[in-house]
């Protein structure tokens, strides 16, 4: 995993325990079977075969072989091979092979509640509020509205509207919520965004009614 616009972290796993010299190998990394990120050709950076995406966006610790992709983006995301070949007598044979997938986290905005009426609330009237989240990624899994009345907590989880933006590729969602206006008691209501692969849920401010 690798935060967006920080850098990913690809290891080749080699533990060359035969003391290869670097001079006696050619290393590289690629994504799917076309792209080439970065290629040490026996001992030398070599460029010539480097996707033009990729170009001065790599560096690789020769030591522990793995490769640091700088600026990582959404559209980085995907599955990698390390590929590693020796050359002996005759034609260079592949000795190590690693694969990796990389995934991109951004972080979402706090969830923030909005009134959606303007005026004063009446007792018999509808409390119409929606919670938005923005520029985040990936897409997350729901949002849902806890109400906490007293001692006694209501979850709501209505349809949660979802817009990617066309050139950042990251999320903005929004989930509304319909409910009579709460009497007698005083309310809190607070919005909680559920995230995906373990990251965990975000809270709103609650808004006391």
């Amino acid at each position: 995993k690798a935060f967006l616009n920080h850098s990913a972290y690809l290891s080749c796993y080699f533990p060359n325990s035969q003391k290869i010299d670097v001079k006696d190998l050619i290393v590289f990394w690629q994504k799917g079977s076309q792209k080439v990120l970065h290629e040490v050709y026996y001992g030398q950076e070599k460029h010539e075969n480097l996707s033009p995406e990729y170009i001065n966006r790599t560096k690789v610790d020769k030591d522990k072989w793995i490769l640091q992709l700088l600026n990582a983006g959404v559209e980085d995301e995907g599955h990698y091979e390390c590929i590693i070949q020796h050359k002996k007598k005759g034609p260079p044979e592949v000795i190590h092979k690693s694969e990796c997938s990389l995934h991109i986290t951004a972080n979402y905005s706090q969830p923030k509640i909005e009134q959606l009426h303007s005026g004063e609330l009446k007792p018999n009237g509808h409390l119409n509020l929606s919670c938005s989240s923005t520029g985040g990624y990936p897409e997350p899994q729901e949002m849902t509205w806890l109400i906490l009345r007293e001692n006694t907590t209501h979850r709501h989880t209505p349809h949660m509207d979802v817009s990617q933006d066309v050139v950042t590729k990251l999320y903005n969602v929004t989930s509304k919520l319909n409910i009579p206006v709460p009497t007698n008691s005083l309310t809190n209501i607070s919005c909680l965004l559920h995230l995906r692969e373990q990251l965990g849920s975000l809270v709103s401010v609650p808004l006391g009614i």
